[in-house]
């Protein structure tokens, strides 16, 4: 079967949710994806055969739990190439956290802190989430830094001058995504990079919205940090990742404190385990961990570049169709190839929150609000918008139902004229 044939379907019946639930179209998925049964059976497989702390135990159970979380960690790394020079997966430079925020606050605080004074610079995007932009208020304005905005073009687009003229001189650290979960548009990360480091400036990237959708190279990016969260690419809620150089995770002091995170301790001091160990206070979710394991393997077993093409087929005919309505106001490029999975838009005259309930009733699953971008939708001049978002388990019908639904919203405001 063409897997980019989008009239066509063999994803639904992997995923119980959507294979119980035929009359729903789910278009939700930039805020989280839903799970494969791989991946629920691989949460309970870790209860039911090794259930153990891992790191803590030197009997059967617990040396098995430490052993299929630290394949994890080196799954993990291939998976967004993070290799040495032999193509070895470096499974060290895995820190989990709870999620992509915890990840994000955890660079903020532990390289941010250290290396920001009065009157440097953080630079990151108006495109940003909140989770990137309010650990770096906080830490700015504790450390007496300035918090400085890439602004994009009328096309949506970081120009060339403006990365020039934004990350300059008292630059210290550029934290940008590299996908933006309300306009869906991939940013310039390899040029953004290649700047920061120019002016000698550490290069953060949020991969929340990039990782599950397109194949990550760290190497190529150019970044020295990436965040991103498990439930995004369908492993379980409560799960984050951050890859970091293995010498900036180095010379990072420890973000939370207690077990596990140590090598020693006396009564007045203690000395801190390597990384990841460092990063990584108590008893870590290791059931999550070990089923997002099985949700990368799951995308890995159906060929990453299928389900990217897909996505991408979906996307387009998402954005196109959506124009074709004439009450909709499109919130972002108008290019339907310029999607990466996210399409937000506004329904002339109706209350995006009065949208989504609507089609809810239709069984259409979308977002309402403000996304969790405020700066980003001021800055554009709206208060709130419609977000539908796909995933390679969508398919046209899904899409079709969402502009049959709109069109439902539309009479019941306007008539059946």
């Amino acid at each position: 079967m063409d897997t980019s044939d989008i009239t066509q379907n063999p994803y639904k019946k992997d995923f119980p949710l959507l294979a119980s639930h035929p009359e729903l179209s789910f278009l939700d998925s930039a805020a989280t994806a839903q799970r494969p049964a791989a991946v629920l059976d691989a949460e309970r497989t870790f209860y039911e055969t090794m259930n153990a702390n891992p790191l803590r135990g030197l009997y059967k159970l617990s040396v098995e739990a430490t052993q299929e979380i630290d394949a994890t960690r080196e799954h993990i790394a291939r998976f967004i190439d993070a290799t040495n020079e032999k193509g070895e997966p470096q499974g060290s430079e895995i820190v989990f956290t709870r999620n992509a925020s915890e990840a994000l606050n955890l660079v903020a605080w532990t390289l941010g802190k250290p290396v920001l004074h009065e009157g440097d610079e953080v630079c990151v995007s108006i495109m940003e989430h909140h989770s990137n932009i309010i650990p770096w208020q906080q830490v700015c304005r504790e450390t007496g830094a300035k918090l400085v905005y890439l602004r994009f073009d009328e096309g949506f687009r970081f120009t060339p001058e403006e990365i020039a003229t934004k990350i300059g001189p008292k630059t210290k650290i550029v934290s940008v995504t590299q996908v933006s979960n309300v306009l869906g548009v991939e940013n310039p990360i390899a040029e953004i990079a290649k700047r920061a480091h120019e002016v000698g400036a550490y290069m953060v990237v949020d991969g929340a919205q990039s990782v599950p959708h397109m194949k990550i190279d760290v190497k190529a990016m150019g970044t020295d940090l990436l965040a991103f969260s498990g439930h995004k690419l369908g492993g379980p809620m409560g799960i984050g990742v951050l890859w970091g150089k293995a010498d900036i995770l180095d010379s990072m002091p420890p973000f939370l404190t207690g077990g596990e995170m140590i090598d020693s301790v006396t009564e007045q001091d203690a000395v801190w385990a390597p990384v990841p160990q460092k990063f990584e206070a108590g008893t870590q979710d290791a059931a999550g961990i070990y089923a997002t394991g099985a949700a990368i393997s799951y995308l890995e077993e159906q060929g990453f570049d299928a389900l990217e093409s897909r996505e991408r087929a979906l996307a387009s005919y998402l954005a196109e169709q959506l124009e074709s309505l004439p009450f909709i106001e499109m919130v972002g490029p108008k290019e339907p190839e310029r999607h990466v999975s996210a399409v937000s838009f506004n329904v002339q005259g109706i209350h995006p929150h009065d949208v989504a309930s609507l089609l809810d009733m239709r069984n259409v699953a979308i977002r309402a609000g403000h996304h969790c971008a405020q700066p980003l939708l001021t800055y554009m001049g709206i208060s709130s918008s419609c977000r539908a978002s796909v995933a390679f388990y969508n398919d046209k019908e899904d899409i079709d139902r969402l502009i049959d639904g709109l069109t439902f919203v539309w009479q019941v405001f306007h008539g059946s004229n």
